[in-house]
């Protein structure tokens, strides 16, 4: 209870003015009393008035009132003040430059806690105080703090907007709704306002009805993501293991070829080294006999020679020379050549079944989602460019590989390619080493007569002049034949005249899962050639014809 006296004690020897503890207090006719410079401060602004009022009740004084200090406040004030307790409301209490200030707060402002919307003014909670006493000012509308408290004034006629114009959907003054809006459809803004509330209402049932369908989305999509995870995770494991198992199995074939090389070698160094040492022992043998021949021939006793001559022993049967036969050097190739010819098999079945499982990755779709729509700009597409090879195993003969395999040149002599069951024999063509699916993007670059920029499946016939093996010619590949003066499409034997802008570079995209092929003249400008829509069946290869001897056509290198 002291407390709270103290704390009266402390609103009541507060300056309304300065809010501060009252400095020289004098108290005026009415009874209210001020700091004595805050008082004389405001009533000398009123210089040249006969009449002063008091900032309180606004009772008005005249002439101007003699201020006399109040001694007994004064004594109040120095009292509290050597307890150490402050009058003032602390800091966080007034109004700062991002908040709402007090109307009614002369000096410094406080805080507002509330606005009016019938007086149009904020208040702070001491001068909010005669809205809850004043049954008048209790009927009318408070809200949170706002400075926006202006804009529900009409410029026009400077009265509050209680109106809605429905007609022109905006707030207006009952004077605007006799006025320009007059005969417009409008309502009270409190009507209004219940009819948008319903309205809102709906939209917000409406909303959390959606974030809970999203959130049970994204429940599932999480659910998914660890299926999809886990699923991965033991793909991963699964092929680890049996590509270990591969590892383990060509380490012990290697093991194993080793193993009887070695035995081979065994075996036959053995064999050349027993020849070797009967060779050296006839050697011997027959060094010595001609030691005992040198020695009978330099015998001078006639008698002696021919005693001693029937008594050399007979010589013994030379090994046959001829047995052995000499291979120089190659000993062992014929073995490095199958082991060669192993790895050019496991090789061609490697990238064909590679071509297999990376379709079958990539194939691996969880959203039943649209395709995504083809990109717009040159670097839209670059996003998808991949690096393309030629296989010179597809190279007709009369085609010259260079730069990294990714430029090819018409030559009028044959190249000294090796023989190979995948080479166009007849068809001035060639195929990528890569296989395309998903979505992908190159560009072809060409000078000469002419090419055709096509797109093939691997197995398209390879031997002889027909029509099976021609980019174009067959429903195994799609040709975009470009010279110096037109386009032309063709598919399965059906030429599609295109038209264009004339340009050395061309663009494909590749969208293999949604069957969308398109061609593009490559320039400043990206123009759209011509668009296939349809369904691939296996993995496809990029493919270029030459038209000349001395075209050249390059894969350009875009990364």
């Amino acid at each position: 209870m002291a407390q709270k006296g103290v704390q009266l004690d402390r609103e009541n020897i507060s300056c309304p003015i300065c809010l501060d503890l009252l400095k020289d207090p004098v108290t005026i006719p009415c009874g209210h009393s001020y700091c004595m410079n805050c008082i004389k401060s405001i009533w000398d602004e009123e210089y040249g008035r006969k009449i002063h009022s008091c900032p309180q009740c606004k009772q008005t004084f005249t002439p101007r009132p003699v201020l006399v200090k109040n001694t007994m406040l004064t004594v109040l004030v120095e009292e509290l003040k050597k307890t150490g307790l402050q009058a003032a409301p602390a800091d966080h209490c007034y109004a700062g430059p991002e908040d709402v200030a007090c109307d009614v707060c002369t000096g410094r402002k406080l805080k507002a806690v509330k606005s009016c919307l019938v007086c149009l003014a904020s208040y702070c909670e001491k001068h909010l105080q005669l809205h809850y006493d004043v049954p008048q000012l209790k009927k009318h509308k408070l809200v949170e703090p706002s400075k926006k408290l202006q804009e529900n004034i009409c410029s026009r006629h400077d009265e509050v907007m209680k109106m809605f114009c429905r007609t022109d959907q905006q707030c207006i003054c009952y004077l605007c709704s006799v006025d320009e809006h007059k005969g417009h459809d409008t309502v009270s803004a409190a009507a209004e306002r219940t009819e948008r509330q319903r309205e809102l209402q709906l939209s917000r049932q409406n909303i959390q009805q959606r974030i809970q369908d999203r959130e049970k989305d994204v429940k599932l999509l999480q659910q998914e993501v660890e299926a999809i995870n886990g699923s991965a995770d033991k793909a991963v494991e699964h092929s680890e293991k049996i590509f270990t198992q591969l590892i383990h199995l060509m380490e012990k074939r290697s093991s194993n070829v080793k193993q009887q090389i070695r035995s081979q070698q065994e075996t036959e160094v053995s064999r050349v080294k027993e020849l070797q040492e009967k060779l050296e022992q006839e050697i011997t043998e027959l060094k010595r006999k001609d030691a005992e021949l040198k020695q009978l021939s330099h015998t001078e006793d006639h008698t002696q020679f021919l005693h001693n001559y029937p008594s050399l022993s007979p010589l013994s049967q030379s090994t046959d020379s001829s047995s052995i036969n000499i291979r120089p050097l190659r000993y062992f190739e014929d073995v490095t050549a199958a082991v060669s010819e192993l790895r050019d098999k496991l090789q061609d079945i490697l990238r064909e079944t590679w071509t297999n499982i990376s379709l079958t990755v990539t194939g691996v779709d969880v959203l039943l989602s649209e395709s995504q729509p083809e990109p717009k700009t040159r670097a839209g597409f670059l996003k998808y460019s991949q690096e393309i090879t030629l296989d010179p195993n597809t190279a007709n003969t009369r085609l010259l590989l260079s730069e990294g395999n990714r430029k090819v040149t018409f030559k009028s002599q044959q190249q000294s390619y090796s023989s190979h069951p995948d080479r166009f024999t007849d068809w001035w063509q060639v195929l990528s080493r890569e296989s395309l699916t998903g979505r992908c993007y190159w560009e072809v670059e060409w000078r000469g007569e002419g090419v055709s920029v096509a797109v093939a499946y691997k197995n398209i016939s390879r031997a002889g002049r027909g029509d099976e093996c021609g980019f174009g010619y067959n429903d195994k590949s799609w040709a975009l034949d470009c010279d110096e003066d037109s386009y032309e499409f063709w598919f399965n034997n059906i030429k599609t005249p295109v038209s264009g802008p004339q340009s050395s570079r061309v663009g494909v995209y590749l969208d293999h899962r949604a069957g969308i092929l398109s061609f593009y003249s490559v320039s400043e400008t990206m123009t759209l050639l011509h668009r296939v829509q349809t369904t691939f069946t296996q993995p496809l290869y990029a493919g270029l014809y030459l038209y000349c001897i001395g075209d050249t056509t390059e894969l350009c290198k875009l990364k």
